[in-house]
């Protein structure tokens, strides 16, 4: 049945966004080069990872003013969206799973009253507003993940960056492509979930309901219409004999007429 394939491929969409998302660990590195080589530091590394709180990153960099060293921290946090579009991606995928052994092992209990499909119905409209508000989420959140990485945004923080006889530079920068796949799977989600609402609203009694009103107002309609052709015809055979009957008169007097010119011939 088309309900059971588009539920396996709903867990396998909700695999894949919270394994890119969840999963994802980054790194971008810098360099410092001072004035006075011994105090450059040319491999700054800073790692981040789920749920992405970044303003708990913290790393060390040059000032380039003897042995001194600043401690710096990246700027956001984007925990808050990440976790609940992780959270949503979980739930959705159990909610599958068990949909799926609903569907396969117990479809008789599954229709024997209204209840399981209504239940279902609630559930899958309540999570395709959920993957769109996550996705969405999500995706403003990885926005202000990228500017907070960027090793162009990074090097301002530094001190020694700011005096222009220091040669600060990035090595190489974070890659994001599974976080981008991630939105990307987001909003797959909120169209397959979105879409199988109305396989979901055939299953439940509204729909049923609906079509035998449906019937019910087409035999009435029809039924009425029978009726009116009938009264029409009988009209027409009344209308028929009335005018024949009309048309007797007529006739009579047709054969009066010749009356005249006999009585003005006897005159005569």
């Amino acid at each position: 049945r088309f309900q059971d394939s588009s539920i396996s491929v709903l867990n396998l969409f909700a695999i894949f966004a919270f394994a890119t998302c969840g999963g994802y660990s980054g790194a971008l590195r810098l360099s410092v080069d001072c004035v006075n080589k011994t105090e450059s530091n040319l491999s700054i590394d800073i790692a981040f990872a789920y749920p992405f709180r970044l303003h708990q990153v913290t790393f060390e960099v040059p000032t380039c003013e003897g042995k001194e060293r600043q401690k710096l921290a990246l700027i956001g946090d984007s925990s808050s969206s990440a976790e609940f579009f992780v959270t949503v991606a979980v739930f959705a995928f159990l909610y599958s799973l068990a949909a799926t052994v609903v569907y396969i092992f117990f479809q008789n209990k599954y229709r024997e009253n209204n209840r399981g499909p209504l239940i279902d119905f609630i559930v899958t409209v309540v999570f395709s507003f959920l993957w769109l508000v996550g996705s969405s989420a999500w995706a403003k959140g990885l926005s202000d993940v990228k500017v907070a990485t960027d090793p162009k945004e990074v090097l301002l923080l530094m001190s020694a960056c700011k005096q222009p006889s220091n040669k600060c530079m990035a090595v190489h920068s974070p890659v994001m492509s599974s976080l981008n796949t991630s939105v990307v799977f987001g909003f797959l989600n909120f169209i397959l979930w979105a879409g199988n609402i109305w396989f979901v609203f055939k299953e439940t009694g509204w729909h049923s309901s609906g079509q035998r009103y449906l019937s019910d107002s087409m035999e009435k309609h029809s039924s009425s219409y029978n009726q009116g052709g009938y009264n029409q015809e009988s009209y027409g055979s009344s209308g028929g004999y009335n005018q024949q009957a009309s048309l007797g008169p007529s006739s009579d007097e047709f054969g009066q007429q010749p009356s005249g010119p006999a009585s003005f011939t006897n005159q005569i």
